[in-house]
This record gives structure tokens, C-alpha cells and sequence, in this order.
């Protein structure tokens, strides 16, 4: 099971911008994608984007056009350039691997990507331990 280890969270006013960094231990075939999810106090998990391999991309609606997810294959490493930052953005952020095998423990997202030519929810099955991102008014 790959190691995700996330850095980047921080404090910042609205409308600011973060760069959030993970670094997976190795690349491991059967996820089919890698991605961010969030969750704030008292809310649920909220998947915010997902890459493939091959750099395609999908995102929660509540941060297209804000917020973008990047790779670097060769390094193991994925990024989340969040900009345009609202309060509502507050969360603790977490770096996860959606596994081609249904999780024990899966996260359910409300983002699809197509996979093999079909259609597939994103599932995150394993994460890291989170990076904390505030957003004051």
C-alpha cells in the first residue's frame, strides 16, 4: 500500500492562494487515480480532485475554475494549487489513492472519471494523515 505523506496547509486570508504537496511513497498501478479529498468540522468528506495517470482530471464542483491538480510521475509527487481561497475552503486536507479493488474503508465521492472507457465514481480507499488549511474573512 503506497505512503502518503501531505505538507502545505496553512493560514491564509480569502482570496490568497496555497500550494498543497504529497509525496507517495511509490507508484502503484492499481489506483486508478490520485487525488484530494477535505473534511471541516462537523461536516462530511468532501472529494475535491482526482488525476489519472494519464493527467486526467476531475473536480468537485465547489472548486472548479479555483483550484487545480497536478502530477509529477517521475518524482511520485501530487499537488493541489488551491487559489481564490474562501472560508468555506477551511478543512483539513488529505491526499488519497483510489484503488482499483472496492476499499474496506471507502470514501465515496460525488466525482466521476472515466476509466477503461466507463464511467467510474471515485472511491478513495487509503490516505495520508492531512494537512490543516484555514481561509479567514
Amino acid at each position: 500500500q503506497v505512503q502518503l505523506v501531505e505538507s502545505g496547509g496553512a493560514s491564509v486570508q480569502s482570496g490568497g492562494s496555497l500550494t498543497l504537496s504529497c509525496a507517495a511513497s511509490e507508484y502503484d498501478a492499481s489506483n486508478y487515480c490520485m487525488g484530494w479529498f477535505r473534511q471541516a468540522p462537523g461536516k462530511k468528506r468532501e472529494g475535491v480532485a482526482c488525476i489519472d495517470r494519464d493527467g486526467s482530471t476531475t473536480y468537485a464542483d465547489s472548486v472548479k475554475g479555483r483550484f487545480t491538480i497536478s502530477q509529477d510521475n517521475a518524482k511520485n509527487m501530487l499537488y493541489l494549487q488551491m487559489d481564490i481561497l474562501k472560508p468555506e475552503d477551511t478543512a483539513m486536507y488529505y491526499c488519497a489513492a483510489a484503488p482499483d479493488r472496492p476499499p474496506s474503508d471507502p470514501i465515496i465521492t460525488n466525482m466521476f472519471m472515466n476509466f477503461g472507457g466507463v464511467r467510474r465514481r471515485v472511491v478513495f480507499g487509503y490516505w495520508g494523515q492531512g494537512t490543516q488549511v484555514t481561509v479567514s474573512s
